[in-house]
């Protein structure tokens, strides 16, 4: 990687991030410490509004946006090999904007760049025997769902059990997990006063109430997946 592409790579890797000090910075980009003080004083010098907090690390004062960039070939390509996957296994609400920004991707490539891509698209394939296919995702609510994680607020749903019992839940999200061919939402239900695993297929209605979360302290999801993960082997 040259120097150049390194300074947008460290831009890009800072807006996606909270703070993040120079340590972890070099180790992400397999530099020198030193190497990268240079790189954020040069970033600094361009313009690039760069900010230090102590104890926490630099970040990108909000407000600045980088210019959309040029993706190398082997990048571009990455997004045809999960195009199958995306299509298959995300949900009706998902296809539309993973659709979408594949087409922007494809805009910011040469022709010969874009040619190469397209044709990945038609050798990548994904096969799920049919037997399966009807375990499949077959609802529009990840998009709102993620909408509301996001913003945190509150859903209202109309969800199904296992046993087909019909039921009403107004539930907190806290995130979503992909598992046994289904996806998964997680939230804290008002009505059990719990965290409870809705499983998407089975909502029947969903809608993103304007309320805030009431809970303040919610568990992380990574921390509940590890809870569930210390059950299952104890």
């Amino acid at each position: 990687m040259n120097r150049t592409d390194r300074l947008m790579a460290i831009v890009s890797l800072l807006q996606s991030k909270k703070q993040m000090n120079a340590t972890q910075i070099a180790t992400h980009f397999g530099m020198s410490e030193r190497t990268i003080y240079r790189d954020l004083r040069a970033m600094d010098e361009i313009g690039v509004p760069i900010a230090f907090e102590p104890d926490k690390g630099y970040y990108i004062v909000g407000g600045y946006f980088l210019p959309p960039i040029s993706l190398t070939a082997e990048e571009a390509n990455a997004f045809a090999l999960v195009a199958p996957i995306v299509l298959r296994f995300a949900d009706r609400s998902i296809h539309q904007h993973f659709t979408s920004a594949l087409d922007k991707i494809k805009m910011v490539l040469s022709p010969a760049q874009r040619a190469k891509l397209e044709e990945t698209q038609v050798n990548t394939q994904h096969y799920l025997p049919k037997i399966y296919e009807h375990l499949l995702p077959d609802t529009h609510w990840l998009a709102p769902i993620q909408t509301a994680i996001l913003n945190k607020n509150i859903l209202c749903l109309s969800y199904e059990t296992a046993e087909k019992v019909p039921s009403i839940r107004d539930v907190e999200p806290i995130g979503l997990i992909f598992y046994s061919l289904n996806w998964h939402l997680v939230a804290w239900c008002h009505l059990r006063q719990d965290y409870r695993d809705f499983r998407t297929s089975r909502i029947q209605n969903l809608k993103v109430s304007m309320m805030p979360f009431r809970k303040t302290d919610h568990i992380s999801l990574g921390d509940y997946l590890a809870e569930i993960e210390q059950q299952t082997t104890t």
